[in-house]
């Protein structure tokens, strides 16, 4: 066993309200000057949707994340070890500029000098990379709330796991459904950026496990960005690097939240420390895809388990790391609770950013009682809810919607749990039936309603200060991740994004 501690982080979307905060705090930060203007580190989408860059889920197309090659091994989509090398110049699979968007700004000067005249003066839009005036197209935010629909919401890729019906009904006017998505690195136990990186520029922090890139060795081939499925990293066209979100790994070294978090209106997002098995990590990356997230729940560890603490201890974990994963809200939910789900499993790259699916409101379509059961089933309105469970896992389960729905029936349990008690219109009987069913107790149920709707900062965001001004000598840093198929990954001095 071979035991690592990683900074890990749940976004709960049923309290994101899309009102891209998250984005504006962290592009003031970090990517506000010339050739970053097209970067989000942190962006918040609308799905159905086609996301920022376009299509970006369509691994057909971008051949990100990993495959299964031989028997149970792990081969990137994106390139061989030989195939690398004819991909440095040109690599089809890359996106461009256009599945982005052109940075662009106005001519506010045109606004004071036009002369006067019957006709009002505009601001036209100019490029940033060339000076010359663009038509906008496109952007990071371009099909907000369904503005695009359905010119951009119908092309989302996870519409292919719905029937014909439950598209129609997902698009019908009258009960149009949606949901956001806020996106950050996720900073993955098993990065194939890391693993494409011919420099090998790009690598995991050992103490931590946060992907950063050395600006120093980075010589933009750009082949991190082709192989992350999640197009999280980000080619500078002035600086000629790579660059992607750093989790503010300056900001949590003095115990502070990264930005997105602390600004974060809806406080939907959770920060802990995780413990894995490093040597489980090829094996379980390599799970059946119906598998695959109770794959990433084997990979974590109970931080109380002696042998676990002692392995940890004997790979240079600090004790206030291990504390501090013993008290993680992360592990709760995803381990303990097993609410939070990674994002599309199936590019097997282990992601650390769990999500909690929105419950959004179930009786919505269903003709069920206002707090989400019917006299045929507790639960029949999980079945007929706005969202299609198919569509969710399709998002958060590699497509298996048994995962999905034992999320959604805990829940609406803790839902119905605390109408029982503020309302008094939930019968004792179906209550205990509803727990039962979702395989939940009530003390449970009252854990995650305060760590959802009453938890504070200090509950939210558990980490301690790392606190990198005081050296840490080489001898004594743990080593490099491992699992990552074995390309030769080494371990590279701490620097910014």
């Amino acid at each position: 066993m071979d035991v690592r501690a990683h900074v890990s982080m749940v976004f709960h979307l049923d309290k994101c309200i899309g009102c891209h905060t998250c984005s504006i705090a962290c592009k003031n930060i970090w990517t506000d000057r010339p050739g970053a203007e097209y970067m989000w580190w942190n962006n918040v989408e609308t799905k159905p949707g086609t996301g920022f860059p376009t299509q970006w889920e369509d691994q057909e197309t971008y051949k990100g994340g990993w495959k299964i090659k031989g028997d149970r091994q792990l081969a990137l989509r994106s390139q061989s070890k030989a195939g690398g090398l004819f991909k440095l110049f040109y690599n089809p699979n890359q996106p461009g500029l256009d599945d982005y968007y052109e940075p662009f700004t106005y001519r506010y000067g045109d606004l004071f000098t036009a002369p006067a005249g019957e006709d009002q003066p505009t601001a036209r839009p100019v490029s940033l990379i060339t000076g010359e005036p663009i038509d906008i197209e496109a952007g990071p935010n371009w099909d907000d709330d369904l503005s695009g629909s359905p010119v951009y919401a119908e092309n989302d890729p996870n519409l292919d796991a719905l029937t014909p019906d439950e598209k129609q009904a997902l698009f019908d006017v009258e009960a149009i459904a949606m949901m956001y998505l806020p996106r950050i690195c996720n900073h993955c136990a098993n990065p194939s950026c890391v693993a494409a990186c011919p420099t090998g520029a790009i690598y995991k922090r050992g103490e931590d496990g946060i992907v950063l890139i050395n600006q120093d060795g980075c010589r933009g081939w750009r082949a991190c960005v082709a192989a992350c499925p999640y197009k999280k990293t980000y080619f500078n066209w002035k600086s000629g690097k790579s660059e992607k979100c750093i989790l503010c790994f300056p900001r949590l070294e003095t115990g502070q939240p990264p930005a997105c978090f602390h600004s974060c209106v809806g406080r939907i997002r959770y920060l802990g420390v995780l413990l894995y098995d490093a040597d489980r990590l090829t094996e379980l990356a390599t799970a059946p895809k119906e598998s695959l997230v109770e794959a990433q729940r084997a990979l974590l560890l109970d931080p109380h388990d002696p042998a676990v603490i002692a392995g940890a201890e004997a790979n240079g974990v600090t004790p206030e790391m291990i504390d501090s994963a013993q008290r993680s809200p992360v592990y709760k939910w995803v381990k303990e609770w097993q609410l939070a789900l990674p994002l599309h499993a199936e590019f097997r790259t282990m992601p650390m950013l769990f999500y909690v699916p929105p419950l959004l409101p179930v009786a919505g379509r269903s003709g069920a009682g206002v707090y989400g059961h019917t006299p045929d089933g507790l639960f029949t309105s999980i079945e007929r809810a706005r969202m299609p469970l198919s569509y969710l896992a399709s998002l958060f389960s590699a497509g298996n919607t048994k995962v999905v729905e034992e999320v959604m029936k805990k829940l609406l349990v803790v839902r119905l749990h605390n109408r029982a008690k503020t309302v008094g219109d939930v019968s004792d009987e179906a209550l205990q039936r509803a727990f039962r069913e979702a395989g939940l107790t009530a003390a449970e149920a009252d854990d995650i309603y305060a760590l959802t709707a009453l938890s504070s900062v200090d509950e939210r965001f558990v980490l301690p200060p790392l606190q990198r001004e005081e050296a840490i000598e080489p001898d004594h840093e743990p080593e490099l991740h491992k699992g990552m198929a074995g390309l030769g990954v080494t371990r590279r001095p701490v620097r910014g994004g």
